[in-house]
């Protein structure tokens, strides 16, 4: 990230749950950046702590925050990694936890807060909107339903844990990310037959692929505040939860995901990964690689917000 992220003209506290994942690294160094001061909770706070060279103040749980503590802004992006294991019973279970409940924790420290936050943003996935089938270019937006399958049902729950916040006076606000890249995450571990020149479609190569660079995620949540801060100003009373896809405005097929960056990084694409080992391996998450969404991000377009990184192409430019 070059240029300061601008969140806020008033400096903030923040509390950032997952400090120290992919996203919510780059989300701690904007918010320094910015002068804001930042509370993460974490399940290793002596580590967190020395990545953050000090400047962060660390917990292990919500107990440790006092009601009485002022936090202005909460921004929720726990989460266990979601491709691992197979789906079995427990690993689903394990899941639901690392999101629904800890998420719950949160909204429980705002009900005790003398002080509300006036901001709740909560990470969710696309995966709320199920898979798409395979030859529909439908652009999905906000307003497309979920489905009777397992990560459309995790994303639901965890978005109606976040609602919960609203009944307090905060506004809550859903952010349906992606598949985040950057130098870190699972961009890596995509790039990987790319780089060892023996990438090429993934399955059928069909399924779409919606995408956003890690710049444009911080930048969308700066975004997403500065809305609240202006209804704020306002004097307008916090409206219902919201939802916003974290998407970039290009989804591409992931045929042409492996021909993009087989180009930056001037290696062959032609070699084919049959699908049916991995849903032997797998079972159903194999459908997080072998089927898709096309994802607009419709409300952040609408609103006029300017990504940085439009098109694949540039994104993975930037990150060669």
């Amino acid at each position: 990230m070059n240029a300061a992220i601008p969140f806020d003209h008033t400096k903030r506290t923040v509390l950032v749950t997952g400090a120290t994942g992919f996203v919510g690294r780059h989300l701690v160094r904007a918010l320094l950046d910015d002068g804001h001061t930042v509370l993460a909770l974490t399940r290793r706070k002596q580590q967190a702590a020395q990545r953050f060279g000090g400047q962060v103040r660390c917990i292990g749980a919500m107990d440790e925050l006092d009601a009485a503590e002022r936090v202005d802004v909460v921004i929720n992006l726990a989460g266990a990694r979601i491709l691992g294991p197979r789906w079995s019973e427990g690993r689903k279970a394990a899941l639901r936890a690392s999101r629904v409940r800890l998420t719950g924790r949160v909204v429980d420290w705002i009900a005790r807060a003398q002080h509300k936050p006036f901001l709740f943003l909560s990470a969710s996935a696309i995966g709320y909107y199920g898979i798409q089938r395979l030859g529909d270019a439908t652009p999905l937006d906000e307003s497309a339903p979920p489905q009777p399958v397992f990560m459309s049902d995790l994303c639901r729950e965890w978005e109606a844990a976040a609602g919960q916040a609203a009944q307090y006076g905060v506004q809550v606000e859903c952010m349906r990310f992606g598949l985040v890249l950057g130098k870190g995450g699972a961009l890596p571990m995509l790039l990987l037959p790319i780089r060892l020149g023996i990438g090429g479609r993934l399955g059928s190569g069909r399924q779409w692929l919606s995408w956003i660079h890690v710049d444009d995620v911080v930048r969308a949540m700066a975004h997403r505040w500065q809305h609240a801060v202006q209804a704020l100003q306002a004097g307008g009373r916090a409206g219902p939860p919201g939802a916003s896809n974290f998407t970039a405005p290009e989804a591409v097929s992931q045929a042409e995901f492996s021909r993009i960056a087989a180009r930056i990084w001037r290696r062959p694409a032609v070699v084919p990964t049959p699908g049916w080992p991995m849903r032997l391996a797998l079972g159903e998450q194999a459908d997080l690689l072998l089927e898709g969404q096309r994802v607009a991000p419709a409300r952040l377009e609408r609103e006029g917000f300017r990504f940085l990184f439009p098109t694949l192409a540039e994104a993975l430019q930037d990150l060669k």
